[in-house]
């Protein structure tokens, strides 16, 4: 798939109940699988006035989303059903597993419908992810954390 921000959109919906470091790390895992994936999703490098080289971002806000599991798993299922959408589940097994081999092994032996998510990503149509995704809150850090 080529991205084109005047006609794709793209987002991340993470389980509500994990913590916040499981949540940013289920984000993040999906945020580089789709730059690794999905072609003209990151610019180019760009360098400031003094040399600094800063890496390429993504071409169109990228939302995290919050939504509880069982909700996960229909927007899963609905989105897998439309072959418009890249769907990138990610697993709490995945965050589970100590090394990539371990991960490989156990997702083999596993059916999907035995698989805790943790997060999907989603990237199509502006508005078919709008019509899956619309109605999900921001992914929110608590006000409580230190030096906040």
């Amino acid at each position: 798939m080529k991205f084109d921000a005047s006609l794709h959109k793209c987002a991340i919906i993470v389980e509500k109940t994990l913590s916040p470091g499981l949540a940013i790390n289920a984000a993040s895992v999906i945020g580089v699988s789709l730059g690794r994936r999905v072609e003209n999703l990151v610019g180019p490098e760009m360098q400031s006035k003094d040399g600094v080289v800063y890496p390429g971002v993504i071409y169109a806000p990228l939302p995290i989303l919050l939504t509880q599991e069982e909700s996960l798993t229909t927007t899963l299922s609905r989105a897998l059903a439309d072959p418009d959408i890249l769907v990138m589940p990610f697993s709490t097994l995945a965050q589970s597993c100590k090394t990539y081999e371990e991960y490989g092994e156990r997702i083999a032996q596993a059916r999907s419908e035995s698989i805790d998510l943790a997060a999907v990503g989603l990237l199509g149509p502006k508005k078919k992810i709008n019509k899956l995704t619309g109605h999900l809150p921001l992914y929110r850090l608590s006000a409580n954390l230190p030096g906040s």
